[in-house]
């Protein structure tokens, strides 16, 4: 292949992996993916990226098809390996497109530490049904007194967390930014007699707050007097 030829070539793969991955940050962020990876304060950043590599692309391709391009380019090993490396990425970008990411969250929480979590001071307090699952987290966790709170009535959703030598909690992820920072959080939870709940499944839960002693101290748990399987939520990830 001559130094021309290949020349274009390269401009073409280079055009192709812009626009593919430009194509994958827009479908993530239209199609409603990103809300298994991102908080949606980050969503428009992905979006515009999209927008810029896809106008990266069709800049390229416009100069190419000027002839304003393939002059400048340099000697032919070194366009074989960026031809390459194109490639590769347009392989990658297809590969997202081909097979969406779909993040196990219990496999996720099961390697991140939850000690980390920085509990913001609570300013106010909503009723108990009201609460969600990090709400209860956070007033536990204010409030480590487990006799406050038992009877209260609990309507909470999640994900089932398997715990090593314990039963699985009910949990949830909170992020700051995407799923490489998130911390789980989770509450115990006492099972119906038989009923053991697979990792990663999504259930709402209705029941009452109860206590219960756990090695040497006493803790709060979910009593569900109602445990129903839902769908995972459109956006999962709490701030």
């Amino acid at each position: 292949m001559g130094q021309p030829a290949a020349a274009v070539m390269e401009i073409g793969l280079r055009v192709l992996g812009l626009g593919l991955w430009g194509a994958v940050l827009l479908q993530s962020t239209l199609g409603g993916r990103l809300d298994l990876l991102l908080r949606a304060d980050f969503h428009p950043l992905v979006g515009g990226s999209g927008v810029l590599l896809l106008g990266l692309a069709l800049l390229d391709l416009g100069l190419t098809l000027s002839g304003r391009r393939a002059r400048s380019m340099g000697p032919v090993l070194g366009q074989r390996r960026r031809q390459l490396v194109w490639l590769l990425a347009a392989g990658c970008a297809l590969a997202v497109l081909a097979l969406p990411p779909n993040p196990s969250f219990a496999n996720l929480a099961a390697n991140r530490p939850s000690e980390q979590l920085e509990e913001p001071e609570l300013s106010f307090v909503l009723p108990p049904a009201q609460r969600s699952l990090t709400d209860w987290v956070r007033l536990l966790r204010s409030q480590p007194d487990p006799a406050l709170h038992a009877g209260d009535p609990v309507r909470i959703s999640g994900f089932v967390l398997p715990q090593p030598g314990d039963r699985p909690q009910l949990a949830r992820l909170l992020v700051r930014c995407c799923l490489a920072d998130a911390t789980p959080v989770g509450l115990a939870v006492r099972w119906p007699p038989g009923r053991q709940p697979r990792a990663d499944q999504w259930l709402e839960l209705q029941g009452v707050m109860g206590v219960e002693r756990h090695g040497e101290q006493l803790r709060n748990v979910v009593i569900p007097r109602r445990i129903t399987p839902i769908r995972r939520p459109a956006r999962p990830l709490e701030p």
